[in-house]
């Protein structure tokens, strides 16, 4: 019997270098615009979490991404559809100078602290705080 009404999954790579994480300026004009994030996306039908990150590297960063472990799942609503929040360890193999934003301002490195004081969505925070 197929399952009626899945909750959507939303996928977030959490990459890290000492004691920075990859974090991306959303380009202004969308509902989360010009906030920081930790870049991923929403699942597709079908699609796995790992295919999603996968994806979303790509088309948003012309990125290539090993995906590694689960550091973290929660929960959020976004505009009445409720989400599976997951927040996966990954490796970004593609170098910073190469990477192509199609859907960001910027990227940077950023400590939690330095992230404490950005605009971020509640989801964003809610990975922030299991990082910590």
């Amino acid at each position: 019997m197929q399952q009626k009404n899945k909750s959507r999954i939303s996928v977030a790579g959490i990459a890290r270098r000492g004691d920075t994480f990859f974090t991306a300026l959303r380009k202004p004009g969308t509902s989360i615009g010009e906030s920081w994030e930790f870049p991923g996306g929403k699942n597709r039908i079908e699609e796995s979490s790992e295919q999603t990150l996968l994806r979303e590297f790509q088309e948003e960063f012309g990125a290539d991404i090993i995906v590694n472990s689960k550091l973290f799942q929660g929960f959020f609503t976004n505009k009445h559809i409720d989400y599976t929040l997951e927040a996966w360890k990954i490796d970004i193999l593609t170098a910073d100078e190469d990477l192509i934003l199609t859907e960001h301002q910027c990227t940077a490195w950023k400590t939690i602290e330095e992230l404490k004081a950005c605009a971020m969505a509640e989801s964003d925070r809610q990975i922030m705080q299991a990082l910590l």
